[in-house]
């Protein structure tokens, strides 16, 4: 039992600082466009290493199912909203950074 909470903590955390890096990315980045790709990509990883974490707490196989499925609708969501606000800046005409 301590080998489960164990693993469970670890990806929990490792989860917790792929949230860290995209909030991080979000900050610090130069222009929408990197904005965005770090927080889909960052959030995306985190919540997906949170779920797996979770996932080992859980004796349901339908909860464990459940949040998985709930994982995907978030990154078909996320990576939709990303693309149209990436979509929406290009018309807008806010040029790509350079460096």
């Amino acid at each position: 039992m301590n080998l489960i909470n164990s693993l469970s903590t670890i990806f929990i955390l490792i989860g917790t600082a792929f949230f860290i890096a995209g909030t991080a990315g979000l900050l610090r980045f130069p222009d929408v466009y990197t904005r965005l790709h770090a927080l889909t990509k960052a959030d995306n990883l985190g919540l997906g290493f949170i779920v797996i974490g979770i996932s080992f707490q859980l004796t349901s196989v339908a909860l464990i199912i459940k949040l998985f499925i709930i994982w995907l609708l978030v990154m078909l969501a996320g990576s939709s909203v990303a693309h149209l606000i990436a979509r929406a800046a290009l018309k807008r005409g806010i040029d790509i950074w350079k460096s």
